[in-house]
């Protein structure tokens, strides 16, 4: 057999990721990008192998099945946005089914090219004010958790009627869930707790910790940082907030907004690596966050080395908290058992390739078993909430939302909230999602 990659059907080594040429003037040339949707949507009909993954695949095999070619030439080029615009970034494809991805030669990266795209319609046609204003989490976040306007915007959303009136004039279903704001944020409530715990290293591990609380940490569910400080310290890491932070940037990059996302890089690395330059380890508590700073910003930024130092220091929590283990620093003196806990596993976690690192925290507490479902909830950070992609994104929950009723587990988890929130309210098994470090610090009896 011959050893030339053509002869094969996909590479046998680890996939490569290439850098985002973001800021090259070929990157939003209208006639080169569709020279390469072309070239890759006709790779991607000829295997079909990602068609479970999201509604990206489906759509692009239908408009080929129903055009005159039943070939991609067949394709509308005016129809490549529809593809496009029901691809959500979760990478699954990229880290999981191609076969044809860096190092292979026909060097497929099916995400990188969604986000291309994007970034092209963005520049060129800018986005709607319902799309501007979901993905801009600061503003909205800051607003909305004003003491008074907080009762106030969670008692209309969850008011029937404005919730009509909302999706005719705005274009949020009906029947999303919304995340609820809190005047308290995540910052009010965990100062007060911090305490001084002498760094110990374990591993690649510092024992000092800072932690980037993010927008939906601080202001949609500010109780977890609570969680995540009651944890840490019990096993004696020292743990503070990151002094200063903007949203990671991840709403504005699932929209093509690169320069919004280069603007939040700017604020945000500035202080990350001045903690890293002082011995601090990083973690945030949803992974979207985490993989921005570990994947996507050294992606787009792979020659500035503050942007690779903080991709260095960043840790999943579950991860971290791991690595101690491995190390003899975790305490495993747990005064409760779990029983079962049924366990979604995020997109934006699992391609970080570090493992199921959570599940194999949670299995450590005794006489618990922990049922990890490696599917897609369909969310996304505003997929499941737009009207017009609200039906696909139920969909693609469907399995995970079945094994979860299947299971009727003591617990529902997902390190993604959001995600959680969705099957939660899809399952008739669920009544309210547990993060999973809130689990383990019921585990410790804290």
């Amino acid at each position: 057999m011959s050893d030339s990659k053509t002869s094969r059907e996909g590479s046998l080594e680890a996939p490569t990721r290439h850098p985002l040429d973001w800021q090259s003037t070929d990157f939003y040339d209208e006639e080169s990008l569709n020279q390469e949707l072309e070239r890759v949507f006709d790779i991607c009909h000829g295997c079909r192998r990602c068609v479970s993954l999201c509604n990206a695949f489906p759509t692009l095999f239908d408009l080929v099945d129903e055009s005159d070619t039943m070939e991609v030439d067949g394709v509308d080029k005016r129809d490549y946005k529809k593809v496009v615009d029901q691809c959500y970034l979760c990478d699954m494809c990229y880290m999981s089914k191609c076969p044809y991805v860096p190092p292979h030669e026909w060097n497929v990266d099916f995400p990188h090219l969604m986000l291309r795209a994007k970034a092209v319609n963005f520049k060129n046609n800018g986005v709607s004010l319902r799309d501007k204003t979901l993905t801009s989490t600061d503003a909205v976040s800051k607003l909305a958790s004003i003491p008074v306007v907080d009762a106030t915007v969670n008692g209309l959303n969850k008011n029937g009627w404005f919730r009509k009136a909302l999706e005719s004039s705005f274009g949020v279903h009906k029947d999303a869930v919304v995340p609820e704001y809190h005047s308290k944020t995540l910052r009010k409530r965990v100062t007060p707790m911090l305490e001084q715990h002498e760094p110990k290293a374990a591993g690649v591990t510092h024992g000092k910790v800072a932690l980037f609380a993010t927008c939906y940490g601080n202001y949609n569910s500010p109780e977890l940082g609570e969680d995540f400080v009651k944890v840490f310290q019990h096993n004696g890491i020292h743990i503070e907030l990151v002094p200063k932070e903007q949203c990671c940037g991840m709403p504005k990059l699932e929209l093509g907004d690169l320069e919004s996302v280069e603007k939040a890089k700017q604020a945000n690395i500035r202080v990350l690596a001045k903690l890293a330059d002082q011995g601090y380890d990083l973690i945030a508590p949803i992974p979207s966050c985490v993989l921005m700073f570990k994947q996507e910003l050294p992606l787009m930024f792979p020659d500035d080395p503050e942007v690779q130092k903080v991709k260095q220091a960043f840790f999943d929590p579950f991860e971290y908290l791991f690595l101690r283990h491995k190390a003899g620093e975790l305490k495993t003196d747990f005064k409760k058992s779990l029983g079962d806990i049924s366990y979604q596993v995020a997109c934006h976690l699992r391609v970080q390739n570090i493992g199921l690192k959570t599940r194999d925290v949670l299995n450590l507490v005794p006489e618990t078993a922990v049922h990890a479902e490696e599917r897609c909830s369909g969310h996304d950070g505003t997929y499941a909430v737009r009207k017009e992609t609200r039906s696909a994104a139920v969909k693609i929950a469907r399995p995970v939302v079945r094994k979860v009723n299947q299971q009727k587990a003591e617990h529902f988890s997902s390190d993604c909230p959001m995600a959680a929130n969705h099957i939660a309210d899809l399952s008739e098994a669920v009544d309210k999602p547990k993060h999973p470090m809130t689990l383990l610090k019921i585990a410790y009896g804290l």
